[in-house]
């Protein structure tokens, strides 16, 4: 598949590039950027061709990879979908909801294919993971915690993260694990907030499970990680640690978008998925004290 890559930030070069370069099945077209000596230099490395022009791009490509803010994302992906690509999209899918339910519009419309870049549910492990304790049920309360510091990593310059906060860039990675487990999200029941730009959310599920998570970009790096843990009829179960690397998480999301267009068949991850999160998100941000939501 002839695949072409929005983006040129760190997200891009570290996991995106890599794994469209590497992949058996995928011609990598070329990169486009809001940068044209970003684009320059990211398509040299990974021996592919820029592109000053987003339209041309998206013309030469059977599908497009986009590694770009949410909220560039968004407008972007409805323009690839309307000219028949099919997409590799990241999380969040948009930070405005009406955004969000114009890419899966854009999607119904057209039939294409699309997968939403949840890592966890394309690492091998922690998929497994989760397809077991759904397929078990009888889940009782989970806790998740996601705990990251967002200075002196990759993305510390990274505006919109610094904007947004942990809610919208950690927040999908927890619903992506808490909701095929225990169900869709009935109620935000409560959010509140902790030190910098910490969040501390607390959920009602369709079946009946209740979940909290903890949410935070400015943690200490010594207190940093991910964990999710489950409480039920089969007692306690932790999520196993995290030995993937994102390009092979990129590797299987690409098989998955491959299989949808293939067969027609939706993966679990798809926009439509990604809509439902940030719909979450949104609820839980309209409960937040007004004062919070920035790394700032």
């Amino acid at each position: 598949m002839r695949i072409g890559l929005l983006g040129t930030g760190p997200w891009a070069e570290l996991a995106y590039a890599p794994a469209l370069r590497g992949h058996s099945a995928v011609d990598f077209v070329g990169v486009w950027g809001r940068r044209p000596e970003a684009a320059g230099a990211l398509a040299e490395r990974f021996g592919t061709r820029p592109y000053e022009d987003v339209n041309a791009l998206i013309a030469d490509t059977e599908a497009v990879a986009i590694a770009l803010p949410p909220a560039v994302q968004a407008p972007l992906a409805v323009r690839a979908a309307r000219s028949g690509r099919h997409l590799l999209l990241d999380k969040p899918l948009a930070v405005e909801v009406p955004d969000a339910r114009a890419v899966v519009a854009a999607v119904r419309e057209t039939g294409v294919a699309s997968a939403a870049f949840f890592t966890s549910r394309f690492l091998g492990e922690i998929r497994q993971w989760i397809a077991e304790q759904a397929r078990r049920g009888g889940w009782f309360t989970a806790h998740a915690a996601w705990i990251g510091a967002l200075d002196g990593g990759p993305f510390a310059d990274s505006p919109w993260r610094r904007q947004k906060g942990a809610l919208w860039d950690v927040g999908p990675h927890a619903l992506s694990v808490l909701l095929p487990v225990l169900g869709d999200v009935r109620e935000v029941a409560a959010a509140t907030t902790g030190p910098g730009d910490t969040v501390h959310l607390v959920l009602r599920h369709d079946g009946g499970a209740s979940s909290t998570a903890t949410l935070s970009l400015t943690a200490p790096a010594a207190a940093t990680g991910s964990t999710v843990e489950l409480r039920g009829d089969h007692g306690v179960t932790v999520m196993p640690p995290n030995e993937g690397t994102p390009v092979a998480a990129l590797d299987r999301m690409i098989d998955t978008l491959l299989d949808s267009a293939r067969t027609g068949r939706s993966h679990d991850c798809d926009a439509a998925f990604g809509l439902r999160v940030v719909e979450i998100l949104a609820e839980a941000a309209r409960r937040l004290p007004p004062e919070v939501s920035s790394t700032d």
